[in-house]
């Protein structure tokens, strides 16, 4: 143990007392080691660029540039978004996308360019590749809205994921907005954004970051037009921007730019070009439209930490009957659980729990139930035996159940990556839904890990389905959250078929809003908790 981490030991013994402090120190010694044994050290890599071109194939909606260490795909599909991918990257499998790729649209085509590389031209926008690899997105008129340098790859001499770094420039008068739910926009300040959906431990202000939900989607406005870019990529990164400044007519502007770095996975992207209302149109056509909640759920709700059983509820209620104020719906925390484990209910506060949502419901008041990932590893809990009896469990690379440190103790987690555990988490709502409950609120799915050192989340290493393809969390952290929304969605769709779903989830990825909505976390209440919290939702907005 280092000197850093034996004081972040000892300060989490003491900030949450001896018990849950020493049980964190060892969660994070666990993750430590499994990691140790699962993931290999980076060694030695070589760095690669895509090098001069050497030849074209034509395609549907544009066709792929080769160059002499890489090759560039360009599409462009029937509703004007624009895809491309390196080295064989295509637009499937995607976690973002609503229903795989849209047609190419037959009319975009590939033609030599001037200087001796190529374009694809389009309605919408032309796409212009350089002989040595740059990308140039630019406006039917020619203006260039966005230039990508050639990108670089650095990858392990012995094999593994090669992580890679693309550069861009933007207009002088460019401003970046996006980014998924950050609290220091909407606009985004010079700086650098980390993309690592995280819990960050407590009440979040302005300029805390990153937290629940981080997405790789830069939306951004300049004179010459509007564009949105996402990196279709789920792994670990950052986004560094930094605006431009006009010369004052001077003609000594300086372009802004991007940085974004990835730890691995495919380098692809989709670009939207034109208005902000067509670009965020064909955003949500890609991505999918957002799930349509009941209409009680857009009327005034009531959450809190600590009820502390039926008759408290019961009092809040009236307390608002009382005083003429509307209430649509009440909110419980993990309190009502028995021992914080999930799809339980604690009998001594809450005797008769279906009585008091249907007494609720007679006074137009629904009941909304908190869902956390993490199951209590105790033989005995009805869902951690029928999840063992499914293998619904994320594994560690010898195969054996990851455990972490949440609520209820030491925990294990659902695999949401894999269909056939999504069909049995789907499945569980049936209990909720018995005790009378008509909405969910998903929490704690970044997912989270207690930890007194390191990060506070599942080891990087540990296995995941990924819908078959196989991979480990670097790859599956970022979709943890939407995917435990999709289960929980098509759960219910099945479950009651008749009524709309409300849902919705603390962490998720670009398209969650198919499956209902999103909560900011633990704000900091007062003035500057309510600015960060409105940076955040109009950040996750545009997103």
């Amino acid at each position: 143990m280092n000197g850093r981490d034996l004081v972040r030991s000892m300060k989490a013994v003491s900030l949450v007392g001896t018990a849950q402090g020493l049980r964190a120190v060892r969660s994070s010694w666990r993750r430590r080691r499994v990691d140790a044994a699962g993931l290999a050290p980076r060694g030695v890599e070589r760095a690669r660029v895509p090098g001069p071109v050497t030849g074209v194939e034509p395609g549907p909606g544009g066709g792929v540039v080769r160059f002499a260490r890489a090759e560039l795909r360009v599409r462009v599909t029937t509703g004007g978004a624009i895809f491309w991918g390196w080295d064989g990257a295509e637009p499937d499998p995607s976690y973002a996308l609503v229903s795989g790729s849209p047609e190419a649209d037959p009319r975009a085509v590939l033609e030599p360019d001037k200087e001796g590389g190529w374009r694809v031209v389009s309605e919408r926008a032309t796409v212009v590749v350089s002989r040595l690899g740059a990308v140039e997105l630019r406006t039917p008129g020619g203006l260039v809205l966005r230039r990508d340098l050639p990108p670089r790859w650095w990858e392990p001499v012995g094999g593994g994921a090669a992580h890679w770094l693309q550069r861009s420039q933007v207009a002088a008068d460019a401003r970046f907005f996006g980014l998924g739910g950050r609290t220091r926009g909407p606009r985004l300040p010079n700086g650098t954004y980390r993309l690592w959906n995280t819990d960050p431990g407590g009440a979040f202000g302005p300029g805390d970051g990153p937290l629940s939900i981080t997405m790789p989607v830069q939306f951004v406005v300049a004179d010459a037009g509007c564009h949105l870019v996402f990196y279709d990529n789920t792994w670990d990164g950052t986004v560094a921007v930094r605006e431009g400044e006009e010369g004052a007519g001077s003609g000594h502007d300086r372009a802004g730019s991007c940085e974004v770095r990835m730890d691995g996975g495919p380098l692809r992207c989709w670009v939207v070009v034109g208005t902000p209302a067509r670009v965020l149109h064909t955003w949500a056509s890609l991505t999918g439209p957002p799930a349509l909640p009941p209409a009680w759920a857009l009327g005034h709700h009531h959450a809190r930490w600590g009820f502390g059983g039926e008759q408290e509820v019961r009092r809040i209620v009236a307390g608002y009957r009382e005083r003429g104020l509307p209430l649509d719906a009440v909110h419980l925390d993990i309190d009502h659980y028995e021992a914080h484990q999930v799809f339980t209910v604690d009998k001594e506060t809450y005797p008769r729990l279906p009585q008091l949502a249907d007494d609720l419901l007679g006074d137009g008041v629904r009941l909304v139930s908190i869902v956390d990932p993490a199951v209590k590893a105790e033989p005995g809990n009805e869902v951690y035996d029928s999840g063992r009896a499914t293998d619904a469990f994320v594994r560690d690379a010898a195969g054996r159940p990851v455990h972490g440190l949440v609520w209820p103790g030491v925990s294990v987690y659902p695999d949401f990556t894999d269909a056939r555990v999504r069909a049995w988490w789907g499945r569980l709502y049936k209990e909720r839904l018995a005790q009378g409950f008509a909405g969910f609120w998903h929490d704690m799915n970044e997912p989270v890990s207690f930890a007194a050192f390191g990060e506070p989340t599942l080891p990087r290493s540990a296995r995941h389905s990924l819908e078959g393809r196989g991979g480990d969390h670097r790859e599956a952290h970022n979709v943890y959250g939407l995917a435990m929304a999709r289960a929980g969605y098509e759960g219910l769709c099945e479950l009651h078929p008749k009524e709309r779903p409300f849902l919705f989830s603390r962490s998720g990825w670009a398209g969650m809003q198919r499956y209902g909505g999103t909560w900011s976390g633990d704000v900091a209440t007062g003035w500057p908790g309510l600015r960060a919290s409105l940076s955040l939702v109009l950040g996750l907005g545009l997103c």
